[in-house]
């Protein structure tokens, strides 16, 4: 996108005035997206934007300026705006230069999305369609989505970094609305990959669409949510959105140096059972939060956070990593050029333990058994958190029985990670999802084992 020279002059002419650091982030990215309501194909958009974001800093002070104009007059321009920000004098003259970092993908890209004609991208949400109408006749509404992005970034700065990254993303997903004498209940399924068209060669998405009619239907017969506190086994992949709100924000270096994290100053201690071992890793094949540089040009890594319940590292970014004299963690993230990078997660998940899911629910006489969790809540301060249940059932006797209706799944983070008493061998990934925090979103990936949590609450509504 941009020449290797033209950088090395805006970057030097950034930090003239004094600052110690400059970075220019430039991306390229191209993208297609498709609707599906009510049996009709509502919208097909594709869109392009361009652009880099320039951050100087000079002491504790960050400047930063973005704009559209990748001309070495554009990206001059902007960083004279950035080190203005961050200006504290010292001039002088500084001479940057640039080594270029080897390639490193983790993914094969086959089919590159944009290759693919949008008449077979909207055959794919119509086969949803009629595959999830023709699974029951309670199904009533069906509503499908598909989404496709092409992301090339650059990244260069006066630390001699110069890097630059490819990520392709494939996304498709669908709701199916069920009516019955209890009233509308909704399913939901969705599929999302760091790799090109080539996933549906290998994805069924008919049976994506069946299964969110039979999440909808299931539903229908639901029983009210019982309330109070009691065993809670979650389904493999359906759980790892709350090690990632609960466990995994509390983790990232900017909220412990905040003081905003139950976590703080507890490297070395046990906070969570032993059959526990936590990891964030962007080097995942396929995985959705999948990237082979962060947006700092740190290579991504696989990052033990908890290993045997005990704590061991949080996720860091460059200027929480600088301030400490370390390196970073390939955790820094940022939603566009148009944004600053802060720590954030990539793919957060847990690994598997001993059991296996059907000793499991044989071992537990009774509690709920949650197929699929909904979104949520967390207090980083302190670890408490409410989620929603979007599909669950009782456990009877050692056994999955009636279905309940959506109800939520409250408590507390760390004493989550110390109340896991089995974990299963059955690890999965669960749906793609996107993270949010102050303002703004990155695409992420979590899982972890069918795993059971001796106490929690259930927030139900039945007597």
């Amino acid at each position: 996108m941009i020449d290797a020279d033209v950088l090395e002059r805006v970057l030097a002419g950034a930090v003239r005035t004094g600052a110690e650091f400059a970075e220019v982030y430039a991306e390229d990215k191209s993208s297609t997206s498709a609707g599906l309501d009510d049996g009709r194909i509502e919208q097909v958009t594709s869109g392009r934007d361009r652009g880099a974001g320039i951050r100087v800093i000079a002491g504790d002070t960050t400047g930063f300026a973005h704009t559209s104009d990748l001309s070495e007059a554009g990206l001059a321009t902007a960083a004279a705006a950035a080190a203005a920000a961050a200006a504290h004098g010292g001039g002088g003259i500084r001479t940057v230069s640039l080594t270029q970092s080897p390639s490193h993908r983790p993914n094969t890209i086959v089919h590159q999305p944009d290759s693919i004609a949008k008449a077979r991208k909207v055959e794919l949400l119509q086969r949803m369609n009629d595959a999830a109408r023709t699974y029951g006749p309670e199904i009533v509404q069906v509503s499908a989505g598909y989404g496709d992005s092409s992301k090339r970034t650059l990244i260069a700065n006066t630390d001699g970094v110069l890097a630059d990254d490819e990520i392709v993303r494939t996304l498709l997903r669908i709701s199916a609305v069920a009516d019955g004498d209890t009233g509308m209940q909704t399913g939901y399924q969705s599929m999302g990959h760091t790799v090109g068209f080539e996933i549906f060669d290998t994805v069924d998405v008919e049976e994506l669409a069946r299964d969110a009619a039979r999440q909808a239907i299931t539903k229908l017969q639901a029983r009210p949510a019982p309330s109070g506190a009691m065993p809670v086994v979650i389904k493999n992949g359906s759980g790892g959105v709350l090690f990632h709100e609960a466990c995994g924000h509390g983790l990232e270096a900017d909220l412990v140096a905040k003081e905003s994290s139950v976590y703080a100053g507890k490297v070395g201690e046990l906070v969570a059972n032993p059959l526990v071992t936590l990891v964030d890793d962007g080097t995942m094949v396929g995985e959705w939060g999948t990237l082979g540089y962060d947006d700092e040009g740190h290579i991504t890594q696989r990052n033990t956070l908890i290993e045997d319940g005990i704590l061991t590292d949080y996720m860091w970014d460059y200027l929480r990593a600088r301030k400490e004299g370390r390196a970073g963690s390939g955790n820094g993230r940022r939603q566009s050029y148009q944004h600053l990078p802060m720590v954030r997660m990539t793919n957060t998940f847990v690994l598997d333990g001993p059991d296996t899911p059907d000793d499991i629910i044989a071992s537990t006489p009774n509690g709920v058994y949650v197929a699929k969790l909904g979104g949520g809540s967390v207090n980083t301060a302190t670890g408490d958190f409410v989620f929603g249940m979007t599909e669950a059932y009782l456990i009877e006797d050692g056994k999955i029985t009636e279905p309940l209706r959506e109800g939520n799944l409250i408590g507390n983070g760390p004493k989550v990670l110390q109340d896991i008493d089995m974990l299963a061998n059955d690890f999965a990934m669960g749906n793609p999802g996107t993270c949010g925090k102050d303002g703004q979103g990155v695409p992420v990936g979590d899982g972890q084992p069918t795993l059971r949590v001796k106490e929690l609450t259930i927030g139900g509504t039945a007597a």
